[in-house]
């Protein structure tokens, strides 16, 4: 079981440092460019090229059955379910195959409506009971996988 992030705007990379911390777990840190990795456990730092779409090929092609997946990106969570893979979004949010079709909806309401000009701006920042809800999370998709549920 390893843990991919898709990290270059992922709001969590602590909070994923410390579960891989404590269930020494490999954390592969997906980024277009150079970002901090702590000294301790097990984390590795890819940096792929700047191309559209190079962090969420990187991470597509390699995870599989047992891994989670640590991304907002929803048509990455989507080709990441398609391979086995649980993918928890940094809201805490899981995104699972009875939930992604109608995530990838939203997603694409949400796309017309800002070329419209109808929504504007992002959600707010992350708070406290969000990243804290990232965590159990988290917690809960690594001993979930790590008892074959």
């Amino acid at each position: 079981m390893d843990i991919y992030i898709d990290a270059d705007a992922c709001p969590v990379k602590e909070e994923s440092f410390r579960v891989a911390l404590r269930y020494d777990l490999q954390l592969y840190l997906v980024a277009n460019g150079p970002l901090r990795v702590p000294a301790e456990g097990k984390v590795q730092l890819v940096v792929v090229q700047d191309s559209f779409d190079a962090a969420d090929n990187w991470i597509a092609e390699r995870c599989g059955a047992g891994d989670i997946v640590v991304t907002a990106d929803i048509q990455l969570a989507k080709r990441c379910l398609d391979r086995g893979a649980r993918v928890v979004g940094p809201n805490g949010r899981p995104f699972t195959a009875a939930n992604i079709g109608s995530a990838l909806a939203s997603r694409a309401l949400m796309q017309d409506l800002r070329d419209m000009g109808l929504v504007q701006g992002g959600g707010p920042p992350m708070s406290r009971q969000d990243k804290s809800r990232f965590l159990q999370a988290l917690d809960q998709a690594v001993n979930d996988a790590r008892r074959g549920r």
